[in-house]
């Protein structure tokens, strides 16, 4: 079938690159549409969780009591009382209008002395608005935000709603940022790879192609599902760096079978047929990574896997198509514009496969399996311990750069002033049915909550009917370890007989989301590990390989966590990638890595144990079968696993210190398997192996064998072709 594919591509090539030309400009004009097309937030929250019920009932009659945006007025050399500073700052907040607000709190309207800083220099106003949706917010702090300056005074803006419009005006430019910065030097690294420019330029075409394409799946995706906000810088720069390795894979045995003699059409469907099968066996597994987020209910985590599944689908149809439709345009010419450089020779000077640096490692590592094996286990394991000590965290606006406003706001109100209206607990008591002294049991609830350590006040609110809401301050930081524990102490307060209370706010919240994470971690990986490996048999028939595959990928993922930990929540490094430290981790963090590196793991896994059973099945012993599939695989995933390193580090780039985290954990996970796992443990453990690599039980490898999957799909090697026609 899926040669096929490649001869229908090379048959109707004109076709298929109009097709795509086209494909392309829709991409550029409509697909870069999404987004404005995303009108859901960032959507980390659990919809089933207490804090999300909370939230919905407050989003009736009983309403919120929460601070949306906090309004920061500073002036170095006048107070906030003085007539000249609070005329000013009035006149401004008078001429807001209110058509979006429920409520607009300053120090002149509450005359409460918590809205003047301890210095005096400082006040903010407190705005809550109408809507309980984010982005609807958002909008509506756009539409009045330029009406609080006031010339003089330094004015920034902060709390959850000011927080969520800067991310996504950083997100923003940090995806134009990482295209200029990793484009060129993708460029760069594939000519030097390839040696040759016209070479080079078939992936980068693939890639660019998939990337624009990127944002039409998107958008059409949009019309089916809500897809989270936080979504689109991960999967445009996924999409492109999968396609590119994927047409590295395809380019480099294109340019194999032409330095072997083959003519090209035969080249172009043996190419389809061996690298564009493991391309689709590789993207399946990379799939099925991904399409594990969409276990996690919040918006964030099964928008991120609906999108992943979509773009990776799309990256492996155009790697089957467009690029043979490429390869056949260029034929011969695929190694023309040479670029001299002063190592190595083209792939038609190559040296014999048994004097090749890769099959000499694959041997010396084989001579010692055992030791091999357990060294790097250790290793890798004592990387990954420090991982053991981690705090999780949900997305705040720790997330933002240390200048961006919503941080500086949040800091100043800690150190500044008396009292945070960004921290606060909310408890929504639904009381039974009114009766005598409900009112008394619902004060006493209060003075019980009260009393829990951290609770610094709570008082009833607003009463609706047979609802009430009870206010609650806090002052420790709502990312802490402390702050998770006042979360539970509240929860574990006995409500008035016969009621039910629910606890929202930043601790409440990210307390659901730490739970609704770790009760489903496990289903995902289950679900992960159980189809992979069923993957992983139909590629090879076996079912030594899946389990063995498990195992090492696990392994390398420990070594990126352990890595993530002792930067970003112990704070090493942090000067070097200019970020604060929390002391704590965002917890949608592994979900990402392991969905995202796992699915890498598998990629490069396939394409190197293709070659392995292409030799073993043509009568090499398991221990030179190995070698051989290692010398031949060997260049190509470092080259791939460099060059989406290259596009990783885009996520370096940004100020945001949630995308920083899964660009340090991608690149760490992505070299550890591409160098300590392929060229050592692989090698290690299939030679501890040997036959039983390839077993299989009786009827499992009759199924496989009638499923006509043991060889790739190639005609004979004697096959007639048409004569060549340059075009």
């Amino acid at each position: 079938m899926i040669a096929s594919i490649g001869r229908f591509a090379t048959e109707h090539r004109r076709w298929v690159v109009v097709g795509a030309l086209l494909f392309t400009l829709v991409a550029g004009i409509w697909g870069t549409g999404v987004f404005g097309a995303i009108t859901g937030g960032a959507g980390f929250d659990d919809p089933r969780s207490q804090s999300t019920r909370a939230d919905r009932v407050l989003a009736g009659p009983l309403g919120r009591q929460q601070a949306d945006v906090v309004v920061l007025y500073h002036s170095a050399d006048q107070r906030a009382t003085d007539r000249g500073f609070a005329s000013r700052v009035q006149a401004a907040v008078d001429a807001v209008p209110r058509d979006d607000l429920t409520r607009l709190d300053t120090y002149w309207s509450t005359h409460s002395p918590d809205f003047v800083s301890r210095d005096g220099h400082s006040t903010y106003v407190a705005l809550q608005f109408k809507s309980s949706d984010d982005q609807d917010r958002v909008k509506a702090l756009h539409r009045i935000e330029d009406r609080f300056e006031v010339p003089g005074l330094d004015v920034r803006f902060g709390g959850v709603t000011a927080m969520t419009e800067q991310v996504n005006a950083l997100t923003g430019k940090d995806i134009g940022r990482a295209e200029m910065l990793s484009v060129p030097l993708l460029l760069l690294l594939l000519v030097l790879i390839f040696r040759s420019a016209i070479a080079a330029a078939l992936p980068l075409a693939t890639g660019t192609v998939v990337a624009l394409g990127s944002f039409t799946v998107l958008r059409i995706l949009t019309y089916f599902v809500q897809i989270s906000s936080s979504v689109i810088n991960v999967i445009t720069i996924l999409g492109l760096g999968l396609a590119i390795d994927y047409a590295l894979f395809m380019v480099s045995r294109f340019r194999e079978e032409l330095a072997s003699g083959t003519p090209v059409d035969l080249a172009v469907r043996r190419t389809t047929a061996t690298a564009g099968r493991t391309v689709a066996f590789s993207g399946l597994a990379v799939t099925i990574s991904f399409a594990g987020l969409t276990l996690f209910p919040s918006r964030f985590l099964s928008s991120m896997g609906y999108a992943a599944v979509s773009v990776v689908a799309f990256a492996v149809v155009s790697s089957l198509t467009l690029l043979p439709a490429l390869l056949r345009y260029t034929g011969h010419r695929v190694d023309s514009w040479r670029i001299p450089v002063p190592w190595g020779r083209g792939p038609a000077a190559a040296r014999p496969d048994h004097q090749g640096g890769w099959y000499r490692t694959a041997k010396v590592v084989m001579r010692r399996p055992l030791l091999t094996t357990l060294a790097v286990v250790v290793l890798l394991l004592g990387i990954g311990s420090p991982f053991l000590g981690v705090n999780w965290a949900r997305p705040g606006d720790w997330v933002l750069p240390t200048s961006a406003d919503a941080r500086v706001v949040g800091q100043r109100l800690s150190s500044d002033f008396d009292h945070d209206p960004t921290k606060t607990v909310t408890a929504v008591v639904e009381l039974p049915a009114p009766a005598r002294g409900a009112q008394a049991a619902l004060d006493a609830y209060t003075h019980r909550l009260v009393s829990v350590p951290g609770v610094s006040d709570a008082s009833v609110t607003a009463t609706r009917g047979d609802t009430a809401r009870i206010t609650l301050r806090y002052s420790m930081d709502p990312m802490s370890r402390a702050a998770s524990t006042m979360v539970h102490d509240l929860r574990a307060q006995t409500p008035p007989e016969g009621a039910e209370a629910l606890f929202t706010g930043m601790p409440a919240s990210r307390v659901d989301i730490v739970h609704m994470i770790g009760t489903r971690v496990p289903w995902m990986a289950l679900f992960v590990a159980v189809v992979s490996s069923l993957v992983l048999f139909l590629a090879f028939g076996s079912v030594t390989i899946p389990l063995k595959s498990v195992v090492l990928n696990l392994l390398s993922l420990s070594a990126a966590f352990g890595a993530i930990k002792w930067i970003f929540q112990d704070g090493h490094l942090h000067g070097l990638l200019g970020f604060t430290p929390i002391g704590a981790i965002d917890a949608n963090f592994p979900v990402l890595i392991v969905a995202i590196a796992f699915g890498l793991a598998m990629d490069y896994e396939v394409f190197l144990l293709s070659r392995v059973k292409e030799s073993f099945d043509r009568g090499a012993d398991p221990a030179e079968s190995i070698a051989l599939g290692l010398q031949r695989t060997g260049k190509i995933i470092t080259s791939a696993a460099l060059l989406l390193i290259v596009v990783v580090c885009g996520f370096l780039t940004s100020s945001i210190s949630f995308m920083q985290m899964i660009g340090v954990g991608l690149v760490i996970a992505i070299a550890v398997d591409a160098t300590l796992v392929r060229a050592l443990l692989v090698p290690a453990t299939m030679r501890l192996l040997g036959h039983r690599a390839w077993w299989a039980p009786r009827p499992l490898a009759a199924l496989w064998r009638r499923l006509h999957l043991s060889h790739p799909e190639e005609p004979p090697a004697g096959t007639p072709e048409r004569s060549e026609v340059t075009v």
